[in-house]
């Protein structure tokens, strides 16, 4: 156009990716950003989705520390729950990707049939384990009463029951199986060729090579778990409905019921922002220890 400057390349090019990356912001602004950030303002008020919100200050966060035993009680079913879930998820996970890294015949069948059950629906995987942990006619009971054993009620016994999730949960290991195995097919063959001529046995080689190469998995999955086992729900919803006494009373169960049940929106939003800062701490003592013992091809450090 006559009379007006042309418009550069790169800003032509700027103006277009902004174009397109702007729904995506937009929705981000809209769906995930102002939720989050009027929760932050839910929590300092008291709401019940009825009423406007009446300014509190910090009263939610004092009764939560100082009246609320359920806080505690969830807390420490959580933190049972990460610390159990965790290791196990871990361990299994790079216990059956070995396992699913051989060369044999129909391997990858295999590999389907461990990988399926983390991709079942939680509802129809919750309501199988609730018939697997019946303590009156469930399978695992039904097995070991075969032997003369009666089994425990994994279900209604509060000293099973936080136990019995954590079995469930090795049902979706799967998932993780998956992750570790295409951190073991991108370990340099090399390096276990060079250890065979040094004459190291397969114990020594995956002490010395594999488990140092994998460390960079193990990180990034260690890290989704403790994310995913602070946030665990649905198995105890269905079927413990937090009981018995309490034992499986969740953090996320606690809040639902809080929020949803008794209407205490305010109060959920600050049980919300606790949970946040708690992974958080967790999350950065994992990354800040994590040049002591993740290895990084290339890198010096372990």
């Amino acid at each position: 156009m006559r009379g007006k400057r042309p418009m550069k390349l790169s800003t032509r090019e700027a103006l277009n990716g902004y174009l397109f990356f702007s729904p995506g912001l937009l929705g981000f602004l809209v769906f995930m950003a102002f939720p989050i950030l009027f929760s932050l303002y839910l929590s300092f008020t008291s709401y019940n989705m009825y009423n406007s919100p009446k300014w509190v200050g910090l009263l939610n966060y004092k009764i939560m520390f100082t009246e609320d035993p359920l806080f505690y009680k969830s807390l420490g079913n959580t933190l049972y729950y990460v610390a159990l879930s965790v290791p196990l998820n871990t361990a299994f996970g790079v216990l059956i990707a070995i396992l699913m890294n051989q060369k044999v015949k129909g391997i990858r069948l295999f590999r389907t049939i461990f990988f399926l059950p983390s991709v079942v629906s939680g509802v129809a995987v919750a309501l199988l384990w609730q018939w697997i942990l019946d303590g009156n006619f469930g399978l695992i009971n039904s097995f070991l009463s075969n032997f003369g054993i009666t089994g425990p009620g994994w279900l209604t016994d509060e000293h099973w029951s936080k136990p019995s999730m954590v079995l469930m949960n090795l049902w979706a290991v799967g998932g993780g199986m998956i992750v570790y195995l295409a951190g073991l097919q991108g370990v340099p063959r090399t390096l276990y060729e060079a250890a065979k001529v040094d004459g190291a046995g397969r114990l020594r080689q995956f002490w010395n090579i594999t488990l140092p190469m994998l460390t960079p998995t193990i990180f990034f999955n260690v890290i989704m778990g403790i994310l995913g086992g602070f946030q665990v729900f649905l198995q105890a919803y269905i079927m413990t409905g937090g009981g018995p006494n309490n034992s499986t009373l969740f953090y996320a169960f606690l809040l639902y019921n809080k929020a949803f049940k008794d209407l205490q929106m305010g109060y959920a939003s600050a049980l919300a922002w606790v949970l946040l800062f708690i992974t958080m701490v967790f999350t950065l003592i994992i990354l800040k220890t994590s040049s002591r013992w993740v290895y990084y091809e290339g890198s010096e450090q372990r």
